[in-house]
């Protein structure tokens, strides 16, 4: 499964998953043409030194209940907008 996230680092609300409506940017009121399934992902971990990312890493397999290896980050590694991969732990 491939998934577009908006990660928000160094939130006070996370970790915490949020599902975006389809066809929605995060964050947006007005609906666009639809998109590839997203979500918007609150850490209170900051961007620094791979931290963010680690923790999206792991709280999205947390989320989906598969191993922290079946989770990667595909594109985005220093962007808010990243796109993952999840793989079947099957």
């Amino acid at each position: 499964m491939n998934l577009t996230v908006h990660v928000k680092p160094g939130s006070r609300k996370g970790p915490l998953v949020t599902v975006d409506e389809p066809g929605q940017a995060p964050g947006d009121a007005m609906p666009h043409a639809p998109t590839d399934a997203a979500l918007t992902v609150f850490l209170q971990q900051r961007a620094v030194e791979g931290a963010a990312n680690d923790a999206l890493v792991k709280l999205l397999a947390k989320h989906f209940g598969v191993s922290t290896s079946a989770v990667t980050i595909v594109r985005g590694h220093a962007s808010r907008i990243k796109h993952v991969r999840i793989e079947d732990d099957s």
